[in-house]
């Protein structure tokens, strides 16, 4: 799994924010409920669309963002 499989951009989602596939949770979202100390488990009980891969998806999306200077998402996709 890669997080491109699990997290996608749609100018008519979130107004074209990263967000879980299927869902209009937003990758920002998961990544403030990790950093205030929630556990995993936390998310997904209150986000029960979500699942653990894709808190792992937006992790890895994160370690991304932090490695390289752009990340091109296709919208849409």
């Amino acid at each position: 799994m890669t997080w491109q499989d699990r997290i996608s951009v749609d100018a008519k989602v979130c107004h074209g924010k990263p967000c879980i596939k299927g869902t209009r949770v937003m990758v920002s979202v998961i990544l403030d409920n990790l950093a205030a100390g929630q556990t995993i488990e936390d998310i997904l009980r209150g986000y029960p669309s979500v699942t653990q891969d894709d808190v792992h998806a937006a992790v890895s999306y994160a370690a991304e963002l932090a490695r390289d200077p752009v990340i091109s998402l296709v919208p849409g996709a």
